[in-house]
C-alpha cells in the first residue's frame, strides 16, 4: 500500500517498511507518531482514495529510530579589497523514521461536522438625502476697450 502523507510541512510518498529522513520531530526514540494522509493507493494503483484535503480517520503510523544532524555546511562571505570576511557553519537536525502501518487509526475520533450558521438578516438600506446642488455663476471676463492713440499734427 502506498500513501501520500504530510510530514513536517512536506509531502512524502511512503510504503510500509520504508525508512525516511525527515525534519526533526520532537519525540523520544522508539515512540510512534501518526501523520495525516492525503491519498492512499494500492501498490498496483488499482484502488485509491483521495482526500479533500485529508482522508478522515486514515493515518500513517511511524516509529522513530534515531535523531541525528547532517554534515556541516560552510557559508563564507567575502568582499575583495575591503577586508570583509565572514565564515559561518550550519548543521540541520533530522529524524530517521520507519513506516509501520498505513490505514485506519484506532484512536482517531471522527471529525465533528460543523453546523451551518443561520443566514444573517440583510441590512435595510435607508434612502440617503442628497444636499441640493449649489448654483455656480460663471465669471465672465469683461474686456476694457483699448484707448486709441491719435497722432498730433
Amino acid at each position: 500500500m502506498i500513501a501520500v502523507t504530510k510530514i513536517g510541512g512536506h509531502q512524502a510518498i511512503v510504503q510500509v517498511g520504508e525508512i525516511l529522513e525527515v525534519d526533526k520531530i520532537d519525540a523520544k526514540v522508539g515512540a510512534s507518531v501518526h501523520f495525516e494522509t492525503l491519498l492512499v493507493s494500492d501498490t498496483d494503483g488499482g484502488h485509491f482514495q483521495i482526500g479533500t484535503p485529508l482522508l478522515a480517520g486514515v493515518t500513517v503510523e511511524a516509529k522513530i529510530i534515531e535523531h541525528a544532524r547532517t554534515g556541516k555546511i560552510r557559508v563564507f562571505k567575502m568582499k575583495p579589497r575591503k577586508r570583509y570576511r565572514r565564515d559561518h557553519g550550519h548543521r540541520q537536525d533530522y529524524t530517521v523514521i520507519e513506516i509501520i502501518k498505513i490505514g485506519e487509526h484506532a484512536t482517531a475520533a471522527p471529525k465533528k461536522v460543523l453546523e451551518k450558521k443561520k443566514a444573517a438578516k440583510p441590512i435595510e438600506k435607508k434612502p440617503v438625502k442628497k444636499a441640493p446642488a449649489k448654483k455656480t455663476v460663471a465669471k465672465v471676463a469683461v474686456k476694457k476697450p483699448i484707448a486709441k492713440k491719435t497722432k498730433k499734427a
